[in-house]
């Protein structure tokens, strides 16, 4: 079954626009959310959430219509986004208790369970959180009600790296079941490369490419040489840079042609992502 079916997601703004937007999520797996800042990451996953309104498209999860069965379906998902602030006043504690009445599967061992993984004391004020903390209790209330489909965006950000990894050790664990999906937007594309089994990647709106990770890197070659060479792929390439040792840069697989001088290499999903954005400078 598809825990996530996103179809022709559109929405306008005056000043950005979100076209088409359609990918898949089977259940049991992780897919990261990749783009640059302002490309539609939190735009879609806020769409998905029935948070703002699309303009057109449909959202299925679980294999039922969002708009439509809102209510019920947010008891199967666990959400958390970075940047949101809670009332700084209040203990943790205080605020779990708020927040448990909303969800009928609560469970409070699993929640406990996750205070001591990540060392939160719920007897702390939010103000006295670390932005790293504030994360981590986001992260806990969304894995203590038993959510099926976790959406999650930016939620390595603000951890250190023994934190960070701890968390994507948890994410494999959570979907080794196969019953548990995870899609989470980051600018930490190392991340992305050591757990997740898709990538989906947004470039001004648009879905570019979604996919396998491996298949999706193999689609794309980065190319160097010296820059005399340039010339013989230089019309077919996404973007290059030049420094004193030649050039850099990325071209699809399929545009690709091989000729003696120029190496070509899989690229890393942060080079895809830099060269796509210097693809976009070009046209500002």
């Amino acid at each position: 079954m598809l825990a996530l079916d996103i179809r022709n997601l559109t929405k306008h703004y005056p000043q950005f626009q979100l076209r088409d937007v359609s990918f898949q999520l089977e259940q049991g797996y992780i897919m990261g959310f990749i783009g640059a800042n302002g490309a539609g990451k939190t735009t879609t996953i806020k769409l998905m959430m029935n948070m703002i309104r699309a303009d057109g498209g449909e959202v299925r999860i679980l294999g039922k219509n969002m708009a439509e069965r809102e209510l019920e379906l947010k008891q199967e998902i666990g959400c958390a986004f970075g940047g949101i602030e809670f009332y700084a006043r209040s203990k943790i504690k205080t605020l779990t208790d708020t927040i448990k009445r909303f969800y009928q599967h609560w469970d409070e061992a699993a929640y406990s369970g996750y205070l001591r993984r990540f060392k939160l004391n719920e007897n702390k004020k939010v103000a006295e959180l670390s932005t790293g903390m504030k994360v981590k209790y986001s992260l806990a209330l969304a894995l203590s009600h038993g959510a099926k489909l976790l959406i999650l965006d930016e939620p390595t950000s603000g951890l250190d790296p023994v934190a960070r990894d701890d968390l994507l050790d948890l994410f494999q664990e959570l979907v080794a079941g196969g019953e548990i999906s995870i899609l989470f937007s980051t600018h930490i594309t190392s991340d992305l490369e050591k757990c997740a089994d898709f990538i989906t990647f947004i470039a001004d709106g648009q879905i570019m490419h979604s996919a396998d990770k491996e298949a999706f890197k193999e689609t794309y070659r980065l190319l160097s040489g010296d820059e005399s060479r340039l010339n013989l792929v230089k019309e077919r390439m996404i973007a290059y840079k030049i420094n004193s040792f030649g050039f850099t840069g990325l071209i699809r697989s399929a545009d690709f042609v091989p000729h003696p001088g120029i190496q070509a290499a899989t690229p890393s999903l942060e080079e895809i992502m830099i060269y796509f954005a210097k693809k976009e400078q070009a046209y500002v």
